[in-house]
């Protein structure tokens, strides 16, 4: 399949059924685990850029922002039999598009050093490449 095929919709909050769906398919459970607060964190993120393949939804960007300073990456998930097309770089391009002035464009992800080649070719750094140590990143998960 061809990064073509896929279409891409812009602040489309997809069915909770097709959401369980996705972040099932990708094995996150601790979000399908409260559904209903997968939907509203959904609904209340500032850009949200769908990919379907037909009816299917198979992959989802999300950002949360206050539109000025700062805009984060929650979430990027593509469906494993649509990876390496090019749906991800494509999902993440469109989600930032409306915040190209906001100066941090930010986001947390897994340690695996293929997330780490993807997002640096996406034009990411970790904060540990900022000269001086310039930058430091802390998380508190609370459950």
């Amino acid at each position: 399949m061809m990064v073509d095929e896929v279409r891409y919709t812009r602040g489309q909050v997809p069915e909770r059924e097709a959401l369980r769906g996705l972040y099932g398919a990708v094995g996150w459970s601790a979000y399908t685990d409260d559904l209903e607060g997968l939907v509203r964190g959904v609904e209340g993120s500032a850009a949200v850029v769908t990919a379907w393949r037909g009816e299917e939804l198979v992959g989802l960007a999300r950002v949360i922002s206050d539109g000025h300073t700062i805009a984060y990456l929650q979430d990027v998930l593509v469906r494993p039999g649509v990876r390496r097309q090019g749906v991800a770089s494509e999902l993440v391009r469109r989600v930032f598009e409306p915040f190209a002035h906001v100066r941090q464009q930010v986001l947390l992800t897994d340690a695996e050093e293929g997330q780490r080649a993807f997002y640096a070719s996406l034009g990411f750094r970790e904060t540990r490449e900022f000269p001086n140590g310039g930058l430091r990143a802390f998380v508190r998960l609370t459950h």
